[in-house]
């Protein structure tokens, strides 16, 4: 299969591996997606296979960018859709009617689990919340508050130890106004049973949550996350691509999405730059990936140690090969803002995520930033789901049938001439009304937040 016209290296379909369309000299630059992915370190035969044996990364430090904005005419969707969401009090909009437990600490998971045993609440651990600083400290905090004021939860219980850096007392100042009916809290350690005092005040918050219905929202409303794991060489082809038109589809209809991984921009950030809708946005995106660059220099690492052995085997050779299939689930819409960890999404458009590609660190950001579903599309397969419903798109059938228990959606239709766009969407919509996704049927619901430095 030939991608673009410009390639000189077509993809098997029977294995997603790259074969030379003609003789390319040692030193040549192998061109993929219309841009070179690399360079040979051989010849190259027409029809030898084009891998890691014979070609290596172009990509070295920062770059130096130039701003030359290039824009898109996009697919348009219907803006006078609706989904069935809950309207909170304070305006925001969920999609599930939950309570959420979440730990200031990692002290306090065994207790938030026996808490959400005893009430079917949902829990999530996670190791952090003390013997941290600075920004590490930060970070736990930010992405914990963007937890907290998830409007996919109806009401959270914030459960923390007493002694802890992140103490409640502190986590309060951070977290800022809160509303004291959606928003209870428990010190595990002032109280004589933790258990049932923690009991106690979800079956409360439980009771307020009753009296949210369904009704009908704007399709303005609905905010998508972006992800990819678990790469294959379909990745750029069928699933990344498919995202990519519903992306535009719902940014044209007034919604809101946000692509994230960082490392995996590099080598296709220059596309991404020219959608920038202006010099600010572009500035901010430039500052994204030196920054990223600079956190690898930094700690002595390789900045392209990338694609992952799995990557590798799915037909991926250099990072900017899985980069410019990567950046295809932003579509072609103009990138309007740039968030940091713990930023909240605020703008209607395509946002771009600071956070490395590390599955659960990433989806973990997506939901802090307030979207209501993930897409999350893979080639190997994987379970992790983050707190939010998190749709699982194949890049091949071969894997959907064979995982039919994480897989939600079928990518590899578009194969053969079928963009699936309008099924993904109302996919998306009907997940936005209840339907429950894989992660959430198995309760695979996971966070991780990111860490940079020093633990006491």
């Amino acid at each position: 299969m030939l991608i673009n016209k410009l390639d000189n290296v077509e993809v098997n379909l029977s294995d997603g591996h790259k074969y030379a369309l003609r003789d390319i000299q040692k030193g040549e630059n192998i061109i993929k997606y219309g841009n070179p992915i690399g360079h040979a370190t051989e010849d190259i035969k027409k029809g030898e296979h084009v891998h890691t044996h014979n070609v290596k990364t172009n990509l070295s430090g920062n770059i130096e960018y130039n701003y030359e904005p290039k824009f898109y005419d996009t697919e348009k969707g219907d803006s006078t859709r609706t989904f069935m969401g809950y309207v909170r009090d304070n305006g925001d909009v969920g999609i599930r009617n939950e309570v959420w437990i979440v730990n200031t600490v990692g002290c306090v998971n065994k207790v938030s689990e026996a808490i959400a045993k005893k009430t079917g609440a949902r829990y999530f651990p996670h190791p952090f919340g003390c013997s941290q600083l600075g920004d590490d400290q930060a970070t736990t905090q930010t992405i914990l508050k963007g937890m907290v004021n998830h409007p996919n939860a109806a009401g959270v219980l914030v459960l923390g130890l007493g002694c802890e850096n992140n103490n409640i007392e502190v986590f309060k100042k951070v977290l800022g106004t809160w509303d004291d009916n959606r928003v209870k809290f428990l010190v595990t350690q002032d109280v004589s049973n933790d258990v049932k005092e923690g009991v106690k005040l979800v079956k409360q918050l439980q009771k307020y949550a009753k009296k949210f219905k369904r009704q009908p929202v704007p399709i303005s409303k609905l905010k998508l996350g972006l992800k990819c794991g678990g790469s294959d060489g379909y990745s750029g082809i069928t699933a990344n691509p498919l995202v990519g038109r519903l992306s535009d589809k719902l940014i044209s209809m007034g919604g809101s999405c946000v692509l994230t991984e960082v490392p995996e921009m590099f080598g296709a950030e220059h596309l991404l730059m020219q959608r920038c809708e202006n010099r600010e946005v572009f500035d901010k995106t430039v500052k994204l990936i030196n920054d990223f660059k600079d956190y690898y220099t930094r700690h002595n690492q390789v900045i392209y140690e990338n694609p992952s052995p799995g990557n590798k085997k799915g037909g991926i050779t250099t990072l900017e090969e899985k980069s410019l299939g990567c950046i295809q689930k932003g579509g072609l819409s103009k990138v309007v803002d740039v968030l940091d960890y713990g930023d909240v999404l605020t703008k209607n458009g395509l946002s771009l995520l600071n956070g490395p590609g590390n599955d659960i660190v990433a989806i973990t950001n997506l939901m802090a930033a307030g979207v209501h579903i993930i897409l999350f599309t893979t080639g190997r397969g994987t379970p992790v789901g983050a707190p939010v419903p998190t749709v699982k798109i194949a890049t091949n059938h071969s894997l959907a049938v064979r995982k039919p228990e994480w897989i939600d959606f079928d990518a590899s239709p578009v194969l053969d001439g079928n963009p699936l766009t309008d099924e993904i969407l109302e996919y998306v919509i009907s997940v936005a009304n209840g339907k429950q996704t894989k992660n959430e049927i198995h309760d695979y619901r996971e966070i991780s937040i990111f860490k940079d430095g020093v633990t006491l």
